[in-house]
C-alpha cells in the first residue's frame, strides 16, 4: 500500500491499510487513520493528525508551518477528521501559540484545488471550499457552509452554518447563518433557500428563518432591538437560537 519511493519518517503512525503514492512525503509526529489515501507528491508535514477514509490528492500540502511572522517554531497541530477530500495544491496549515495551538477541520469536507486554510482556523462538517477559496488565520466556518471559487475571508471572521458565498466574494465581517453573500466587500444577498431545502429544513423552519432575516436586515431596528424581538417572538427554535447566539457572539460586526 506504500509506494517504495515515498519518504515516511519512522516516527509517523500510519494505519495498516493507508495508501501512500509515489514520492509522497510524511513527516514526524504524523498520525493517519484507516482507509486514508495519500496521492503522489503530497506532503504531510510534522504534527498532523488525519482521521479515517480521507483522500489527499497529488501535490497537496497538509500540515505545513503557518504563514505567520510571529510563529517561532513552537509545537502546534493540524487536526483533520474523517472522510475529507483535499484536492491538488490545496494547503492546510498548523496552528500557532496565539491561536490555541491548532487548526481543526471536521468531517466530510471538500477542499478543491488551490484552496487554503490558514493557521488556527476552525472548519466544521460538510464544508466546501471551491477552487482557490482562501481562509485567513483564526477564521471559523460552521457546518454546511460553501465558499465559492476565489472567495476570501479576513482574519478572525466567522462564516455561519449553511452560508453560501458567491465566487469572488471578499468577506471582512461575520456572515450570519443561512444567508447568501456576494461582492467586494461582501453584502448579504438573501437566504440560502435552495441549500436549506436540500438539507431537509421544514417549511416551518424556513418561515422562521425568513422572518428572522427580515427582522435583522430589513427593519429599521437597531441590532440589539432586533435581537430582543427575535428572541421573544421566535426564540426556542433551534435554528433561531443558533442565529441569535451567532449574532450576539460577533466581534468584527455583521455583514449587512
Amino acid at each position: 500500500m506504500i509506494h517504495p519511493t515515498a519518504q515516511i519518517h519512522p516516527g509517523a503512525e500510519i494505519a495498516d491499510d493507508v495508501e501512500v503514492g509515489p514520492y509522497a512525503v510524511i513527516g514526524e509526529h504524523v498520525r493517519i487513520g484507516s482507509g486514508t489515501r495519500i496521492g503522489a507528491h503530497a506532503v504531510i508535514d510534522n504534527y498532523t493528525e488525519i482521521g479515517c477514509d480521507n483522500k489527499i490528492y497529488q501535490f497537496a500540502s497538509v500540515g505545513a508551518e503557518p504563514q505567520d511572522l510571529k510563529f517561532a517554531g513552537e509545537k502546534s497541530w493540524l487536526r483533520i477528521g474523517d472522510r475529507n477530500k483535499i484536492r491538488e495544491f490545496a494547503t492546510l496549515h498548523r496552528g500557532t501559540a496565539d491561536g490555541g495551538g491548532e487548526t481543526v477541520v471536521g468531517n466530510d469536507c471538500l477542499f478543491m484545488a488551490y484552496s487554503h486554510v490558514a493557521h488556527d482556523c476552525r472548519v466544521g462538517d460538510h464544508v466546501i471550499l471551491a477552487n482557490a477559496a482562501t481562509l485567513a488565520g483564526h477564521v471559523v466556518v460552521e457546518d454546511h457552509a460553501i465558499l465559492g471559487g476565489l472567495s476570501a475571508v479576513h482574519q478572525f471572521t466567522r462564516i455561519g452554518a449553511h452560508v453560501m458565498l458567491s465566487g469572488g466574494t471578499m468577506v471582512v465581517q461575520d456572515v450570519v447563518p443561512y444567508a447568501m453573500a456576494q461582492g467586494d466587500r461582501a453584502r448579504i444577498a438573501g437566504i440560502n433557500l435552495v441549500g436549506l431545502k436540500r438539507r431537509g429544513f421544514s417549511d416551518e423552519a424556513l418561515k422562521r428563518i425568513k422572518a428572522a432575516y427580515k427582522l435583522v436586515f430589513r427593519s429599521d431596528l437597531r441590532l440589539d432591538e432586533a435581537l430582543k424581538r427575535l428572541e421573544s417572538e421566535l426564540g426556542g427554535n433551534p435554528e433561531i437560537d443558533h442565529m441569535l447566539a451567532f449574532l450576539r457572539g460577533s466581534e468584527r460586526g455583521i455583514t449587512r
